[in-house]
């Protein structure tokens, strides 16, 4: 019984995520239905309510320039949630911001994300190359060529 609420737990988490989603209207109880960019509607009384993401990004809208505590003090939405909203490349730091992200490789000033262009185009070339090299492993003894000797036909002789 405990290992089905475990199960139930990580399936909501998968479910909801980290930005507080609204699952029920707050004034009729009605399910929350996603229309886009973190707004929801209620399908019984039509109220419109926003997860996290939705908040931060309207507020941010609203007002250009905001810094993470502004938002953070407007909207409930933790400083963790918005860092990560700007890791997910969800939300960008503005380009006269006094604020901004650095790049996790080569520690180069970014507005979003987790690395420069330079290091995205790096980190995307050595995943590739990790395919290949998994692949190229994977189709080991595989080949096209034929068997001969002891390893070929000797193999396949049945001795009494």
């Amino acid at each position: 019984m405990e290992k089905d609420k475990s199960k139930d737990h990580r399936l909501d988490e998968l479910l909801m995520g980290d930005y507080h989603r609204p699952v029920h209207c707050s004034d009729c109880g009605g399910v929350m239905v996603f229309q886009g960019v973190g707004e929801y509607k209620c399908e019984d009384c039509g109220k419109v309510e926003f997860d996290d993401y939705g908040k931060v990004r309207a507020f941010v809208e609203k007002h250009k320039g905001a810094t993470m505590v502004d938002v953070e003090r407007e909207t409930g939405v933790k400083q963790k949630s918005i860092r990560k909203m700007l890791r997910e490349e969800r939300l960008e730091v503005t380009a006269d911001s006094k604020t901004f992200l650095k790049c996790e490789v080569c520690g180069a000033t970014i507005r979003s994300g987790r690395f420069c262009e330079k290091c995205k185009v790096n980190v995307n070339r050595r995943i590739e190359e990790q395919a290949r090299a998994e692949k190229s492993n994977m189709m080991a003894g595989f080949g096209l060529g034929r068997p001969t000797g002891e390893e070929g036909e000797r193999r396949f002789i049945r001795t009494k």
